[in-house]
């Protein structure tokens, strides 16, 4: 059983070795463990600290391309090294690197192939208020779109089975951490939470430079994310706010007309008819959208079985 720890760098050098030492170098039921980093085109000594302390493989951009492909780049890294399970953690020494054990824990015993580390937010004395509660309803969201049931949407520390590994996909370029959540649990891949514990902070967040930001390429990505995955219901639930307000005037005009001939409202009559197309308009695209949802399950099998094989061969025993 191997396991690969990944962690996506920018300009990493001060913090690195810190996460680095802090990792484990052996857990019960691993035979091997190694680590990858993603160099996301840091001009620093980042890619020269990780060599110097030993890590096995080095992904990396010649220019920066953000922490969505990143992860997806070290995802692929490992499972050309022949990772059994993976497990991305942050650069900064967010995550406590003993609580690995925890978090592979679930994924050894079979019973996910995702488990993503809840961190205690509420009890994060370097979370302001504010911070808290966007968390807990950026979270809440999550876990509406994707039907599941786990606390720490937006947490960067998660593990992966291989089988995991192979059937995860991120389309958008902003972050990995909400699309790939709405993804496994609207493919139905076995996810479950587990709680983690955090270090002290070592530099600011990166990927919140503006709360306004954050929380509008967030909420972005979720509702992507959702009518990627969900797009029938999606469109069938928008066809409503026109359509409602149409059968409204018509039976309004349909009153008048029957009652002193509709004269004079005519104006009604458009509105209606306007709503109504407006609303039929958007359920055809929902039918449409479904359709391509559907090819596209179609093309991430083929895509998974293509992955399989080229990572693998045709050995039937690997995942």
């Amino acid at each position: 059983m191997k396991l690969i720890i990944q962690i996506p760098c920018y300009n990493e050098a001060d913090t690195l070795k810190i996460t680095l030492d802090d990792l484990p170098k052996a857990i019960d039921g691993v035979d091997t463990i190694e680590y990858l980093i993603i160099d996301d085109g840091s001009s620093d000594d980042t890619v020269k600290v990780a060599k110097e302390w030993g890590v096995q493989h080095i992904v990396s951009f010649p220019k920066n391309k953000g922490l969505a492909k990143g992860f997806m780049a070290g995802i692929d890294g490992c499972l050309k090294a022949g990772a059994d399970i993976i497990v991305n953690t942050d650069a900064d020494n967010q995550y406590c690197g003993e609580d690995i054990k925890t978090l592979i824990k679930p994924i050894l015993d079979h019973e996910a192939d995702i488990v993503i580390g809840a961190r205690p937010i509420d009890d994060n004395e370097e979370f302001s208020w504010l911070k808290k509660r966007l968390q807990h309803i950026g979270s809440k969201a999550v876990r509406l779109a994707s039907n599941t049931d786990i606390p720490d949407a937006p947490s960067g520390f998660r593990a992966f089975s291989r089988e995991g590994a192979l059937r995860i996909n991120v389309v958008n370029d902003y972050t990995y951490t909400l699309e790939t959540i709405v993804q496994a649990g609207r493919e139905k891949i076995p996810m479950v939470s587990v709680p983690v514990r955090t270090n002290p902070a070592l530099r600011e967040s990166r990927l919140m430079s503006s709360m306004f930001r954050y929380v509008r390429t967030s909420m972005l990505t979720i509702l992507r994310a959702y009518l990627v995955y969900k797009p029938l219901k999606a469109f069938a639930f928008l066809s409503i706010f026109p359509t409602i307000p149409a059968i409204i005037i018509w039976i309004r005009f349909l009153t008048f007309y029957f009652t002193s001939g509709g004269a004079g409202h005519i104006q009604s009559l458009i509105l209606a008819c306007t709503l109504l197309i407006i609303g039929f308009v958007t359920l055809m695209i929902g039918i449409l959208a479904d359709a391509v949802c559907a090819n596209r399950k179609i093309l991430q099998d083929t895509q998974y079985h293509i992955r399989r094989m080229d990572y693998f061969g045709s050995d039937k025993s690997n995942g």
